[in-house]
């Protein structure tokens, strides 16, 4: 299996490649557009649009490249395994000790959203409740206090039709 670092969910590679597709198709045409217009204005040293627009496609260029690298190393991951333990792409309910419940998503790190319950398989959390099932103590140091959870429920995800 490829490395945590390396897997993206169905949903997070179509997201990095829907951005390759704007940046490139959408953005980057019309910078340029407006980089050839500033430029016929004349003296481009003291031109501020001229200026802008170049570091603006510098930016765009290099994120360009950075999505292509990135989408040729990932493996995507449409399902885990069924044997009842916490994988990569899972959803897992857990519960502190407080009673209080949190549902959260095992995904790679270039999609993690905390608000949205999506969660690094890298973090701290993430470690720690991989290979756990339902039932489960989970521990998890943090410098703020440890935190213990008790796992309520690990689901498959499930993703449209011609996601990834």
């Amino acid at each position: 299996m490829a490395a945590l670092d390396k897997l993206i969910t169905p949903i997070g590679h179509a997201k990095l490649q829907a951005e390759l597709e704007q940046l490139w198709k959408v953005e980057r045409p019309r910078v340029t557009d407006e980089v050839a217009a500033a430029a016929a204005l004349g003296d481009r040293s003291e031109n501020a649009e001229y200026q802008y627009g170049k570091r603006r496609l510098r930016e765009i260029d290099r994120r360009v490249r950075w999505l292509n690298k990135r989408l040729g190393e990932l493996k995507v991951v449409r399902t885990a395994p069924s044997d009842g333990r916490v994988h990569f792409g899972m959803w897992v309910t857990v519960e502190d000790e407080a009673g209080e419940r949190k549902r959260w998503q095992l995904v790679g790190g270039d999609e993690f959203d905390v608000d949205a319950g999506k969660i690094s398989v890298n973090s701290p959390i993430g470690k720690a409740l991989l290979g756990k099932e339902v039932g489960d103590d989970v521990e998890i140091r943090r410098p703020r206090g440890d935190l213990e959870l008790v796992i309520v429920a690990v689901e498959q995800p499930s993703y449209p039709e011609g996601e990834g």
